[in-house]
C-alpha cells in the first residue's frame, strides 16, 4: 500500500529541502526523497551546497586564509607568529564538523516540522506517483502526492579525454579531501568554483595553473570589476592561462600530463593533480517516467514557466535543474516560493535581484545588470565607483585593494547593478540586492546613512560618485 501526501519533495538539497519545510509550516503534509550518499556510504540531506560545496569549500577558504595571513600578514599588525605550520587533517576534520552539524540541522527540523526524510532514489511515473528505491537497494514503494516538487540539483561536466578518478583527476568534492597539499595543481576552467578551490591550495602551498577557455576573465561578471580581481589574483601567484583550452589530459602513476591549447599554439604541463571544473549540468537521469508529462529540454533542464510549473499539473521544479543561475540561494527562494503557490498564497521571485558571489580573497560579488549588458541593450546609464583605498575599516584590515561600482539608469536613477571587489563583498552585496529589490535609486543610496567606520561606506561613496558628488575621492 502507498503512503499519501500533499507535497512529495524529490532532492534535498537547498532547493528541495527548503521547500519542504516550507510545505510543511504551510500544513501540509510533506515528504522528501534524497538520494545523497557521501564517501563513506551514509545518507545526509543537504545535496552538494551542505555536503560536498557551499559549506565545506567555506571551510576551506576560511582556514586556508588564516593559514596565509599568519604567514604574510600578520607581520604588519605587530604579531609574531613565526612560520605557521600546516595540520591539514586537523582543518579537514574541522570542515567534516562543521558539515554535519549543518547536514544533522536538516534532519532535525524536518522531525520538528513533522517532514517524513526518505533515503532513496525518487522517480516520477506517469501516473504522478514517486517511485522511491530504498537506498542501498530494496524493494521500490509509491508514494501519492497532490503535488510534487522536483529538485535534484546538479553534477559536474566532465570532460570525455579527461574523465574523473577520484585521484589524480578530480571534480570539486574530490578537491576538498586531499590529504596532502599537492605541489603543482592544474585547474580547468578559472570561474567560480576553480577560483575558489584554486585559492585554497595555492594559499596552502600549491603551485596552481589555471587553463580558462574564455578570453575574458570572469566573462559574465562586469569587465571593470573582473580586470582589477584578475590582477590581485595574479599577484597571488595564481597563474590564470585566458584564451587557453583543455585538449587531452592523461593520469599516470604520480601525475597527470595535460596538453592544452592557445593563440600560440599547443603547450604540455605536468601536474599532481587536476581539478576540472568546467560547470555543471542538472541531474536529472533516470527521474522521469516516460509519458510523465515533465519535459526535458535539449540541453537537460527541466522546462518550467515563470512560477516552476512544468507541462504536467501540479509538477513543479526548482533550483539547478531548471533555468537561471546555479545559485543555492536561487534554489531556497524558488523553494519557498512553489510551496506557497502550492498552499494557495500570492508568491513571486525577482530573478533580476538574485546577487553572485566568488568567495575568494578578495571577494567579488554582483548583482543586476553589468556595464556591458547595458551598453550591448542601448540603455542610458550613468556609473560611479571607489574604491575601498579611502576606507579607513579596510585599512585597518590590511585589505584595501579593490573597488565597488554603482549603475543607475541615466533619466530615472533606478539602480540597474552594483559590482564589488574587495573585503566582505560577500555581505556588502546585501544591501546593493535590498536596493534592486525595492527599485531604489542612486540618491536613495546616498541620501542613507551608514556608519563610520564601516567597509559599507565604499557603496555609499560608489552611489554618490554615480553623480560625481563622492566625498573622500576625486570625481571624474
Amino acid at each position: 500500500m502507498s503512503k499519501a501526501f500533499d507535497v512529495v519533495v524529490i532532492g534535498g538539497g537547498p532547493g528541495g529541502y527548503v521547500a519542504a519545510i516550507r510545505a510543511a509550516q504551510n500544513g501540509l503534509k510533506t515528504a522528501c526523497v534524497d538520494n545523497w550518499s557521501n564517501r563513506d556510504g551514509s545518507h545526509a540531506f543537504g545535496g552538494t551546497c551542505l555536503n560536498a560545496g557551499c559549506i565545506p569549500s567555506k571551510a576551506m577558504l576560511e582556514s586556508s586564509e588564516l593559514y596565509y595571513r599568519a604567514g604574510h600578514e600578520f607581520d604588519h599588525h605587530g604579531i609574531k607568529v613565526g612560520k605557521p605550520g600546516l595540520d591539514l587533517a586537523t582543518m579537514l576534520e574541522r570542515k567534516a564538523g562543521i558539515t554535519k552539524q549543518f547536514t544533522g540541522g536538516i534532519t532535525q527540523l524536518f522531525k520538528a516540522n513533522k517532514i517524513e526524510g526518505i533515503p532513496g532514489t525518487g522517480r516520477l511515473l506517469k501516473d504522478g506517483k514517486v517511485e522511491v528505491t530504498p537506498a542501498g537497494g530494496g524493494t521500490a514503494e509509491q508514494l501519492e502526492a497532490r503535488h510534487v516538487i522536483l529538485a535534484t540539483g546538479s553534477t559536474p561536466v566532465e570532460l570525455p579525454f579527461a574523465r574523473f578518478d577520484g585521484k589524480r583527476i578530480v571534480d570539486s568534492w574530490d578537491a576538498l579531501e586531499f590529504d596532502e597539499v599537492p605541489k603543482r595543481l592544474g585547474v580547468i576552467g578559472a570561474g567560480v568554483i576553480g577560483l575558489e578551490m584554486g585559492s585554497v591550495w595555492s594559499r596552502l602551498g600549491s603551485e596552481v595553473t589555471m587553463i580558462e577557455a574564455q578570453d575574458q576573465f570572469l566573462f559574465m561578471a562586469d569587465q571593470q570589476i573582473a580586470k582589477d580581481a584578475l590582477r590581485q589574483f595574479k599577484n597571488q601567484g595564481l597563474d590564470i592561462k585566458l584564451g587557453a583550452k583543455l585538449v587531452d589530459a592523461k593520469a599516470g602513476g604520480n601525475d597527470v600530463s595535460i596538453v592544452y591549447e592557445d593563440k600560440q599554439g599547443k603547450h604540455e604541463a605536468t601536474f599532481d593533480k587536476l581539478l576540472v571544473s568546467v560547470g555543471r549540468r542538472p541531474y536529472t537521469e533516470g527521474l522521469l517516467e516516460d509519458g510523465c508529462g515533465v519535459e526535458i529540454d535539449a540541453r537537460g533542464f527541466i522546462t518550467v514557466d515563470d512560477e516552476n510549473r512544468t507541462g504536467r499539473r501540479n509538477v513543479w521544479a526548482v533550483g539547478d535543474c531548471v533555468r537561471g543561475l546555479m545559485l543555492a540561494h536561487k534554489a531556497s527562494e524558488e523553494g519557498v516560493v512553489v510551496a506557497d503557490l502550492i498552499a494557495g498564497k500570492t508568491a513571486e521571485m525577482n530573478h533580476d535581484a538574485i546577487p553572485s558571489i566568488i568567495y575568494t580573497a578578495p571577494e567579488v560579488a554582483w548583482v543586476g545588470k553589468t556595464e556591458e549588458q547595458l551598453k550591448d541593450a542601448d540603455v542610458p546609464y550613468k556609473t560611479g565607483s571607489f574604491g575601498f583605498a579611502a576606507n579607513g575599516r579596510a585599512q585597518a584590515m590590511n585589505q584595501a585593494s579593490g573597488m565597488v561600482k554603482m549603475l543607475a539608469h541615466q533619466e530615472s536613477d533606478e539602480i540597474l547593478g552594483v559590482h564589488i571587489v574587495g573585503p566582505m563583498a560577500s555581505e556588502l552585496i546585501a544591501e546593493a540586492v535590498m536596493a534592486l529589490e525595492f527599485r531604489a535609486s542612486a540618491e536613495d543610496v546616498q541620501l542613507t546613512i551608514h556608519a563610520h567606520p564601516a567597509l559599507a561606506e565604499v557603496t555609499h561613496e560608489a552611489a554618490l560618485a554615480v553623480d560625481k558628488k563622492a566625498i573622500h575621492g576625486v570625481n571624474r
